[in-house]
């Protein structure tokens, strides 16, 4: 990479590619939706033009605060926005041009950096235009100027000098409050903000991320300042994601590999799981949940280099067909790939898959390289990394062969269906819902109060397999694992074709209690580890049953949790004595499963989602995992937290 000291970053580096008028009229094209994801995106935005500026090699720090009203201020010690005149807006300084025109900032030509995140550059000045007011103090020269915006990006203070800079220091601060017109809620979550923060700082070796929420809470004084800093950068990332898994020994691998415009770094460590999807990518800091060039260079050499290894050591016999798959060598196997180079490629508007080729051979190159070395110099993990693929590819051979006779006796591969499923009328997966309910009493009482035109009913007994903790060979022995997988219709596991999907709505119906709570994280466990796809493409809903009901009058009123209760009780302080706490959808004859939960005009559903699948990956394996003590401290950290969202 080059000499990031060297870079200009003046006025002349600020490109202009097009204006910012759609933004206000279409904000989900650009920040994905108005929901809390593309509130939570506003923050990553400010956020990513400071780092920026920290992969240039200009600032350590980041300090972002929740204010009190509302707002949120992010500031940075780098070296602040250009506030020369830009030589294409004769009228407007370069700073003004980032906050005001789509597509402007040192990203887009010039030597402003030399690699950059943020969401094709159009960062700031989409906050701008989805604020009610905006301010921004810039650092530079010695002097603090300051300008201000607002109702979407109206000029309010033009850019001046409002004094010398406090110890002559440098860097931008960002203060925006968004606008609640745009915006479904306009409330920050903490911890949604704290994962995304964290996971930059493991990206960014040495870089310091402060956090504070400054929202006073009913009692007390807001809270101490999160700090989050790595020396150890993604090698402390891969110890962080594998925490709550048992190691198969103690060493976290690291690699790295540069070349002019292009650069990568690997860190890598197994667990005795037997998941083979612990492979995160990230470009330019950029989380690429769907993979990528980065991501087949390193799977190709991965598979490679452990069989070469393993042949030259007689671990696996030459002439045999017992090569070892991808899949059994990445069995266990968390991993951080992140790259960063001149130009990405990404495909689509989230930048969802890195496309540029040169990427793939560099990574490949190294791999085969560097990983090769690391096995050499490091004997006695390599023994056990080859152990356990050999015996994974075990594994898979086993489930091959129970697929193959489960598939003779009943088609596991959708072409047929499960005996106990109760399907739907409709033959269009648009319109259809497979709703998997808790036992077999409630299951008569859903089949029954169901519109059998688009809703197929498929029970379950008592609670599933924890696949997290079990083969796929022992997976497919599961009676109702295998029924769930027939109804589907996808496959599962690297089979997985969502194409195939026979309802767009799997609903999970199970009791509004602890045991139902307990068989709704088994599902979505299951679905997570061999149906991802599904989950991320937005399938999968739970139900919500009520937990209460009470007479109102002559007429019944239900109520969804105590939540719900305290709220009515508020409202109507003489039913304060006459609930009747429900047990359960078994006990729910089917007139009242339909009004309370299946309905269409007036039940709740949950739509799962997954943002960050780091973050997914890592809060399965603590709730599903053997590690009991981090599912306890998970627990008593996010029980405040939870709530519901309505659909």
């Amino acid at each position: 990479m080059a000499d990031a000291n060297t870079a200009s970053y003046g006025a002349q580096d600020i490109t202009v590619l097009e204006g910012l008028e759609a933004v206000r009229k279409r904000p989900g094209m650009y920040i994905g939706s108005t929901g809390p994801a593309g509130l939570h995106h506003l923050v990553y935005e400010v956020v990513d033009n400071s780092v920026d500026e920290a992969m240039a090699g200009h600032a350590t720090r980041i300090e972002i605060d929740l204010l009190p009203d509302g707002g949120c201020e992010v500031r940075d010690d780098g070296r602040g926005i250009p506030v020369g005149k830009h030589p294409k807006y004769d009228d407007l300084t370069a700073a003004e041009v980032v906050l005001t025109v789509l597509h402007a900032g040192g990203k887009f030509g010039g030597d402003g950096y030399k690699v950059s995140g943020g969401l094709h550059g159009v960062g700031v000045s989409v906050v701008n235009a989805l604020s009610v007011n905006v301010e921004v103090e810039i650092d530079r020269d010695g002097k603090r100027h300051f300008m201000s915006y607002e109702n979407g990006g109206q000029p309010k203070d033009s850019l001046r000098i409002i004094g010398d800079a406090p110890d002559n220091r440098t860097g931008t601060t960002v203060r925006f409050w968004p606008d609640g017109t745009i915006f479904d809620e306009t409330t920050f979550r903490a911890q949604t903000l704290l994962d995304r923060l964290q996971m930059m700082a493991f990206l960014n070796q040495g870089l310091e991320i402060h956090f504070r929420d400054l929202r006073t809470p009913d009692e007390g004084e807001p809270s101490e300042p999160t700090v989050f800093r790595y020396d150890g950068g993604i090698r402390d990332f891969v110890e962080h994601v594998n925490a709550t898994k048992e190691a198969l020994f103690d060493t976290v691998g690291y690699f790295g590999a540069e070349e002019e415009e292009q650069e990568v770094e690997i860190a890598f460590q197994w667990n005795t799981g037997f998941n083979s999807d612990g492979l995160h990518s990230f470009a330019n800091g950029i989380t690429t949940g769907e993979g990528g060039m980065h991501e087949e260079g390193f799977r190709k050499a991965l598979t490679n280099v452990v069989n070469k290894y393993a042949f030259e050591k007689n671990i696996l016999k030459e002439g045999k067909d017992d090569r070892l798959q991808g899949e059994d060598i990445r069995e266990g196997l968390t991993a951080i790939i992140s790259v960063r180079l001149r130009e990405p490629q990404f495909e689509g508007q989230t930048k969802g898959k890195l496309g540029n080729v040169s990427v793939r051979s560099m990574v490949e190159r190294a791999t085969n390289e560097k990983l090769a070395e690391w096995l050499g110099e490091n004997p006695g993990e390599a023994k056990v990394i080859t152990g356990k693929a050999v015996s994974a590819q075990r594994a898979r051979i086993a489930a091959r062969q129970a697929r193959d006779a489960t598939r003779r006796k009943s088609a596991l591969d959708g072409a047929g269906l499960p005996g106990k499923l109760t399907d739907c009328a409709s033959s269009n997966p648009e319109e259809c819902e497979l709703y998997i309910v808790e036992g077999n009493s409630a299951g008569g009482s859903a089949k029954e109060a169901r519109d059998p035109h688009t809703m197929a009913i498929l029970p379950i007994r008592g609670k599933i397999l924890n696949v997290e903790r079990a083969r796929i060979d022992k997976m497919l022995n599961n009676t109702e694992v295998t029924a769930l997988i027939q109804a589907i219709g996808c496959g599962f596991g690297a089979e997985f074709d969502v194409e195939k999907l026979r309802y767009h709505k799997i609903v999970l119906l199970c009791d509004a209690d602890v045991d139902g709570a307990h068989i709704r994280t088994l599902l979505l466990t299951f679905f997570f580890r061999q149906m991802r796809e599904m989950v991320e493409g937005g399938h999968v809903y739970i139900a919500q049953p009520p937990l209460y009901s009470t007479e109102v009058g002559k007429s019944k009123v239900y109520l969804k949790d105590d939540r719900y209760k305290d709220e009515f009780v508020a409202e109507n302080p003489k039913h304060n004595n006459d609930f009747a706490r429900l047990k359960g959808l078994g006990e729910m004859d089917a007139g009242e499963l339909w009004e309370t939960t299946m309905d269409p005009e007036k039940r709740t559903l949950l739509q799962v989602s997954v943002d960050q699948a780091t973050i997914a990956d890592e809060i399965f394996s603590t709730l599903m995992g053997e590690h009991v003590e981090s599912r306890k401290n998970f627990i008593q950290t996010n029980a405040k937290d939870v709530r519901f969202l309505d659909i």
